[in-house]
């Protein structure tokens, strides 16, 4: 008697090899890899959110933001030089978002620098297509600085599929 045949697609499923992330079979000093990727997710999104808080009269979420946003890379598994060179170019873009919608095109720069931490290869590049997207079609449709909410919602959701994406792509790479 045979199986049925969606059980026998998933036992090839289980069955076949897993590739891990390259960042998460670095040894790590402290902390585990899950903990790590989740904390500095949180800091640098948080960091990010913090600063456009940021006004005229009140300049402490720059401070706050700044630091949270650091701290997040500084704390991703990574190998220290690929912690490090985000740092200043991430949080100057992160600064830029204060001007409004038309600088989500910066986003570039922070996303390429995940590719670099997350240690993926060329070939994820390709991922870059809708983040270059995204930011064209924000810079040229929405100028106001009302519109930065709206902006950083589909920045997110696009930034995540590209990460995912770029992830998938590197999986492929090492299959």
């Amino acid at each position: 008697m045979t199986a049925p045949p969606d059980t026998d697609v998933i036992s090839r499923l289980r069955r076949r090899p897993r590739h891990p992330d390259p960042a998460s079979l670095l040894p790590l000093r402290w902390g585990r890899y899950p903990d790590r990727v989740a904390g500095g997710l949180l800091l640098m999104v948080g960091g990010l959110v913090q600063l456009q808080a940021a006004s005229t009269e009140n300049l402490i979420p720059l401070i706050w933001g700044s630091t949270a946003h650091m701290a997040g890379w500084l704390i991703m598994p990574a190998r220290g030089w690929r912690r490090l060179v985000p740092l200043l170019p991430s949080t100057l873009v992160v600064w830029l978002l204060l001007s409004g919608p038309a600088a989500v095109i910066t986003l570039i720069v922070p996303f390429l620098c995940w590719l670099l931490v997350r240690h993926r290869p060329w070939r994820s590049l390709l991922a870059l297509g809708p983040v270059l997207l995204n930011g064209v079609l924000f810079a040229s449709l929405l100028r106001a600085y009302e519109w930065i909410p709206l902006a950083l919602a589909v920045s997110t959701v696009v930034l995540v599929g590209s990460a995912w994406w770029a992830a998938a792509l590197a999986r492929s790479a090492s299959a």
